[in-house]
């Protein structure tokens, strides 16, 4: 088995590095081939889609105040989602490659892409690769940006007032000159950014689930009660930031409705467990493609396990129990019973494999990931001294 050329093969998976946009990003060093210059792409987008609208609401004086409801300084969901999201999206690129391609290097690295199977494993890394770097892809999706998603996002998402990108006449909207930058230069970029991410799951998902096809070697006895595939709970850890940028998104525009419509943080009840969810599906519901091989694994290993220990314990019982001990031979201290225990162990771990191979930490991880960024909404319920007031009497 040549373990350095299979590793190196791995080493070549990557959600990130690859595409158009990312040549691009290359070619006008905005980027590295190893996902460098970090703060400076942050800087670059945050400026182009935040800063114009800035500079145009100021020279037709809609920044500050004047006869429209939301000027630009007081738009939350607009600094939030500039200054904030999309920083956070561009993080999540590094962080996700970093970690996704450690963790498909563990189906190697334990054994559980067998060498038989590394041929057929190593021709899905190339197949997620060339998927991932599809030209096609990407233009397809410059175009859903430009026409179904903004048209979705101008119909239900912007506020229902004048603000200092749009007024309402006559039921119509028209744009300011911010407006129109902000409309079909900032958002498109954003929308951009973030949708591309759910191709690049969609690639993840497609590739866990043909390893799954695979011949895996699989142990019902792993102390991680997965088989030996737990390891693949800490992608979730991986789309971190991913989480915490569709969360600060998603505070931003609650809290436009919040301050200039009228609603109560209560009134996005529904709006937020649906998030909660989709979110929770998105990084998770990969990972279940394994449900089935976790479920024959268990099946398997009760039945091979029960057979051993049925073996044991009839040993055990005419041993001990019977009289087929030798006199000679004494009770205190003898192994076998701590045998018996080891058994019973190894059995009980079979018998409590988990149906994914995550476990309650990572479904807590990325809900709180998601509602991290709604909890400074819930002062608009509550002052701030009320909350200071209530929490001193909890700890007190």
């Amino acid at each position: 088995m040549n373990y350095s050329a299979d590793k190196k093969k791995s080493d070549d998976f990557s959600l990130v590095l690859g595409g158009p946009l990312f040549q691009l990003f290359i070619r006008a060093r905005l980027t590295t081939d190893t996902l460098g210059l970090l703060k400076r792409r942050m800087i670059f987008f945050s400026l182009l889609t935040w800063l114009p609208l800035l500079m145009l609401s100021v020279l037709t004086g809609e920044a500050f105040g004047g006869a429209i409801k939301v000027p630009f300084i007081y738009d939350v969901d607009v600094h939030v989602r500039f200054l904030l999201a999309l920083p956070l999206l561009l993080v999540a690129e590094l962080v996700v490659h970093q970690r996704i391609r450690v963790i498909v290097r563990q189906f190697i690295e334990r054994g559980i892409v067998p060498e038989r199977s590394l041929p057929e494993f190593e021709a899905l890394i190339d197949s997620a690769m060339r998927l991932r770097n599809s030209v096609v892809i990407e233009v397809l999706l410059i175009i859903l940006v430009f026409t179904v998603m903004n048209y979705l996002w101008s119909s239900q998402l912007v506020l229902a007032s004048d603000t200092w990108y749009a007024t309402i006449v006559d039921g119509h909207r028209t744009y300011s000159p911010a407006g129109y930058w902000y409309a079909f230069a900032s958002i498109p970029i954003y929308q951009f950014l973030a949708y591309r991410w759910v191709i690049r799951i969609f690639i993840w998902a497609r590739f866990l689930w043909q390893v799954s096809r695979l011949d895996l070697h699989l142990v019902p006895t792993h102390p991680d009660r997965a088989a030996g595939l737990g390891f693949l709970g800490g992608s979730a850890a991986a789309f971190m930031p991913l989480l915490l940028s569709q969360g600060v998104l998603l505070a931003g525009l609650i809290a436009n409705h919040i301050f200039y419509d009228g609603k109560a943080l209560l009134d996005f009840k529904p709006e937020i467990a649906a998030v909660v969810v989709f979110f929770c599906l998105l990084v998770l519901g990969p990972l279940c493609v394994f449900s089935p091989r976790l479920a024959q694994a268990r099946r398997q290993g009760l039945l091979e396990y029960g057979a051993l220990a049925n073996r044991y314990v009839r040993e055990f019982d005419e041993k001990w129990l019977r009289g087929g001990a030798s006199p000679d031979e004494p009770l205190v201290g003898s192994g076998d019973i701590q045998s018996l225990n080891d058994m019973a162990g190894s059995f009980e771990v079979v018998q409590t494999m988990r149906p994914f191979p995550f476990g309650k930490t990572a479904v807590l991880q990325t809900v709180v990931a998601v509602l991290v960024p709604l909890l400074p909404l819930t002062l608009t319920m509550i002052s701030l001294e009320d909350l200071i007031k209530r929490l001193v009497g909890i700890l007190l």
